[in-house]
């Protein structure tokens, strides 16, 4: 049996998944002791936190960051020589884990990586990097299968956590994955978000990164002025992405006052979501979420002009949200319907508030999202990802 475990994550998505993973091994494992870089819902799961990343990775972007990254990464170095894991599983952050791995293959430890680097993307020569790393790869995307056989390493399509934490919510209300959308889940889960509220509700997922939320919490708040003015019964509801500091939080505080109509919660994008009518979201994990959900979506996204322009010449997609990447790479042709993306200047209020109309009005433009999104669904029904990388690890460490 598996007894020590290092289990590391970057950011608010990953810290999840390595939540569930800890919870799923700790259940096949009692004697296992897990330490690890990650969060609140990691701590929760009982893992012994060597860094937070609310402190070590939430500020990338400004230079103060330097010192708590560094020193994140000298106690990582020590835990691995101290506390010796038998498996060392990291959970994407390529930039930070690349250079754990580097030092935990030195001293011949067992390294699982758990969510592939975007290399289908950009930067596709991360791969050979992998290849010397890695002794096997969790894959969460089913078509990054063949650029892992072709490139000769070992690899599973394991599935999607986010899978898991829907199984998980909608269960604890007593019902199944084929019952997502009955008014009685969607009853249950606005009263587990404090909601009591009989009309249209709209999520609002402005991101978990500074830069997405400071570009589109604005324009976010825009849409909520004009629509609460307009006379018409909507509700709103922000889900605040976990592990954030305490600066980007007080950015939510003034639409607590501003707006009896607007909730702010703490976490619970999932509840928030099957609680929801229509959904507008940050690029990201999250429109995974909604799709899965079956919640009727739109697609904003904001960058600095010059980021942006740098990233359209170095990013080799066609759609930049998850939900249209999986459709783009894993459906056939049988519908060319993808999800409306606003990006840059295309992301202003009006536009938005247009498509929340859409989304109201127009069945039949709502039924062909259904479509794709039940045909996305398909492609990880029937999988755990969080037991299939638990017995990966156990497997690794029995090898």
């Amino acid at each position: 049996m598996l007894e020590r475990v290092m289990i590391i994550s970057g950011e608010s998505s990953g810290e999840l998944y390595g939540a569930l993973l800890a919870r799923t091994l700790k259940l096949r494992n009692p004697d296992i002791k897990i330490i690890g870089v990650g969060g609140s819902r990691m701590r929760s799961a009982g893992v012994e936190l060597i860094s937070d990343i609310s402190s070590a990775f939430g500020l990338l972007e400004a230079l103060s960051a330097y010192r708590d990254l560094k020193e994140t990464f000298r106690r990582v170095i020590e835990a691995l020589s101290d506390f010796k894991p038998q498996i060392l599983i990291l959970i994407d952050y390529p930039d930070f884990n690349f250079r754990v791995a580097d030092k935990a293959r030195a001293r011949k430890i067992k390294i699982l990586y758990y969510v592939s680097p975007q290399i289908w993307a950009w930067r596709s020569s991360r791969i050979n990097i992998l290849k010397r790393l890695v002794d096997k790869i969790a894959l969460i995307l089913p078509f990054e299968e063949d650029i892992y056989r072709k490139a000769q390493i070992p690899h599973e399509f394991v599935g999607h956590p986010v899978m898991d934490e829907i199984a998980d919510i909608t269960a604890e209300a007593g019902y199944g994955i084929g019952e997502l959308r009955t008014p009685k889940l969607k009853e249950i889960a606005r009263k587990a978000i404090g909601i009591n509220h009989e009309g249209r509700l709209i999520a609002m997922l402005p991101g978990s990164r500074r830069h997405e939320i400071t570009k589109l919490l604005p324009v976010m708040t825009e849409v909520i002025a004009e629509l609460s003015e307009g006379g018409a019964d909507y509700r709103f509801v922000i889900p605040i992405a976990p592990n954030l500091d305490n600066k980007l939080i007080a950015l939510f505080e003034p639409l607590k006052v501003r707006f009896a109509n607007c909730h702010i919660i703490a976490g619970e994008s999932i509840r928030s979501l099957l609680a929801s009518d229509i959904a507008v979201i940050a690029s990201g994990t999250s429109t995974l979420q909604a799709a899965l959900l079956g919640v009727p979506m739109t697609i904003v996204y904001k960058l600095s002009p010059l980021s942006y322009t740098l990233g359209r010449l170095i990013i080799n997609v066609r759609h930049i949200s998850l939900v249209n990447i999986l459709a783009d790479r894993s459906l056939d042709d049988r519908t060319s319907f993808r999800v409306k993306e606003m990006l840059q200047e295309e992301a202003h209020k009006d536009n938005i508030i247009g498509e929340i109309k859409r989304l109201t009005n127009d069945r039949n433009y709502v039924s062909e999202m259904q479509l794709m999104f039940d045909r996305i669904r398909l492609l990880f029904i029937g999988r755990q990802a969080s037991l299939r990388v638990a017995e990966l690890a156990e497997n690794l460490h029995g090898s």
